[in-house]
């Protein structure tokens, strides 16, 4: 009688146990495809001639480009020189003083060599999504097609996600390493990423 007690309650166990280990495989294997998607596009420079050259915002301090926007903007002061686009956007919003991302990289853009009449600046948005969306309405507002996008390398998977689901035509551009931007920084990066498409895939940002 004991016995046939302890193998229904082993049964039942394992009723319990499977689902879950379904669950975790499956929640597994997708961390595991957005990571690879992540790290090929952080990889590849898919810049060509292009419309536009777009810069997504990171933070400024105190009207300065932080060490990792700066680099964004000197990659897409590359890009502008190499002849892939004669036009600049540059997205972001305020970051918590009396200046914004998108009119912080113009600045920036400018005091490289970049005339004035060559640069689009976006400053009203406050995330990824935003700027996408506001982006598009830049893209239909000027007639631009083709883009290259510039941001950090981990970030440019989500981006283009986010892009071809708002209709553009987008092509990813890494910006280049900065030595700041550390190993547990990096990790942590990769980590959001990852939680950041899958909220979006959700529907959750």
């Amino acid at each position: 009688m004991g016995k046939g007690l302890s193998r229904g309650g082993h049964r039942q166990s394992w009723m319990l146990l499977v689902p879950l280990l379904i669950l975790l495989g499956g929640a597994a294997g997708w961390c595991l495809w957005v990571y690879l998607q992540i790290q090929r596009f952080a990889s590849e420079d898919m810049a060509r001639p292009a419309d536009a050259i777009v810069i997504f915002g990171a933070a400024e301090y105190d009207g300065r480009p932080s060490p990792v926007y700066r680099a964004r903007l000197d990659h897409g002061v590359n890009l502008y020189r190499r002849g892939i686009a004669t036009l600049l956007v540059t997205l972001g919003g305020e970051g918590g003083d009396e200046f914004s991302e998108g009119g912080v990289g113009r600045e920036y853009l400018m005091a490289q060599g970049v005339p004035e009449s060559a640069i689009i600046a976006e400053t009203h948005s406050r995330s990824t999504v935003e700027s996408v969306q506001r982006l598009a309405v830049i893209a239909r507002t000027n007639g631009l097609q083709r883009l290259v996008v510039v941001s950090d390398p981990v970030h440019l998977f989500r981006t283009q996600a986010i892009c071809h689901d708002a209709g553009l035509m987008v092509y990813t551009s890494p910006r280049a390493h900065v030595a700041t931007y550390a190993a547990p920084s990096a990790l942590d990066a990769l980590f959001h990423e990852v939680l950041a498409y899958t909220a979006w895939r959700l529907h959750l940002e």
